[in-house]
Parts: structure tokens; sequence; C-alpha cells
């Protein structure tokens, strides 16, 4: 159980995202989980889920969300769409029916967010294909949650594909919306969950912005030892 903190008693909690990984691998390689996969959410879940894959020697591959935005006002999320072997879409219905937004444009918009989903796997990934995630102990991983409004799409989506089970690790996330993410996977491991959080990178001493770079060598690095499967 996370400790319910403040932002000023909890500052740098982390020293990065690797530490923050670290420190979340060994809270949960006491599990003894079956069968573990990890699936990071880029940028920033890549480093945290690396480190939590070599604590549990377990396969690590991605899981991308894209914000499906209101055609005529992008910044307005109509909903969002997610990845994997079969790609999950979720709808705000009371947002697309007062926005007046068709089925029609809606399939177009998320058709084009899954190819910048498959740009962006292509870039960082290869050629490399999807870790089967099917009865399987499924650990979904980010570099903190403070909203989770992403998040929840990509949970709906990895129940989709059948897990044995889903277990949502972060290191920070917002004590308002923790119970509520536990309640929609089952499982939630995180090391603060404090009540006033207003930016996840206030509890990292280093949270730079990722480079495409920075996601691509990390990975590569991280599968010279990792199982494949």
């Amino acid at each position: 159980m996370a400790r319910m903190a403040t932002a000023t008693e909890s500052r740098f909690l982390f020293q990065d995202r690797p530490d923050a990984g670290m420190q979340l691998g060994e809270r949960i390689a006491v599990m003894n989980l079956r069968s573990p996969v990890i699936l990071a959410l880029p940028r920033g879940g890549v480093p945290v889920g690396i480190e939590i894959a070599k604590a549990l020697k377990a396969p690590l591959d991605l899981l991308m969300v894209r914000k499906i935005g209101v055609p005529w006002q992008p910044e307005l999320a109509l909903g969002a769409v997610a990845d994997g072997t079969d790609p999950h879409t979720s709808i705000n219905q009371n947002v697309a029916r007062i926005a007046q937004v068709s089925e029609s444009d809606i399939a177009a918009i998320a058709q084009r967010q899954l190819k910048e989903i498959e740009r962006r796997r292509s870039m960082w990934l290869r050629k490399r294909a999807h870790v089967p995630v099917a009865g399987r102990t499924v650990i979904v991983v980010d570099d903190g949650i403070a909203t989770g409004a992403s998040m929840r799409v990509a949970l709906d989506a990895v129940r989709a594909q059948r897990p044995l089970r889903t277990i949502l690790a972060a290191p920070v996330v917002a004590g308002e919306i923790a119970d509520a993410l536990r309640q929609a996977c089952g499982d939630l491991i995180c090391l603060a969950a404090p009540s006033d959080l207003t930016s996840v990178g206030q509890y990292y001493k280093d949270f730079h912005q990722l480079t495409d770079a920075e996601v691509k060598g990390a990975l590569d690095k991280a599968w010279q030892t990792l199982p494949a499967h």
C-alpha cells in the first residue's frame, strides 16, 4: 500500500525513471507472479518498465495510447485508441453526441491514430512482434499517473486480450484516482499516492523529456538480456 503523502514531504522520491523502476521492481519481484509480461507506455514508462522487466526476468513490450480529438477542436478528447494484437477504441458517447461527430468520422480519426501508433512502434521496435498476453500476468507500467484517462483506455485494451491477471504499476499515482484505477485493473502498485499531486515530475530529480533516440537505445539494450516472449 502506497503512503498518502504531500508533494512537499515526498519531493524527489526518485533520482530518475530507472531508479523508480528499480524500486517498483523490488516491490513486485516478491509477489512470485505467474508468467509475467511488462507493457510499458512510452515514452516515460519505458525506462521504468525496463527495470521491472529486469527484476522479474520477464519479456517487455510497449502499449501505446493516442487521443481521439473532436475534428474541429482537437484538444477536446472524444476518446482514445490503444494498440495491441487487437487494437481497442474507447469513445465518450456524451462528447460524441454533444459535438455531433459521426461514427464514420470517429472511425477515420481512430484509423489515423492507429497508423501513427504503428509508425512509432516501427521506429522504436522495428519489426518486433507483439508479446502475447493471453493467459499471462500483465503488468502495465507508466512513470506516473495524474489523471488516469489514457491509462483507463490502456487497461481496457489489455483486458480485451484476456490476460490471467492485470496489474498497474507506477511510481506515483494521484491519490484521488488510485481507488478507481485499482478497481479497473484488480491490482495497483505504486510507491506514493499523494493527495495534492500537481505534476508527476515533482517527484523526480531528473524528469527530462525523453527523445525517440533515448527510447530506442534503451529498448535495444534491454532486449539483449530480456526474454523475447
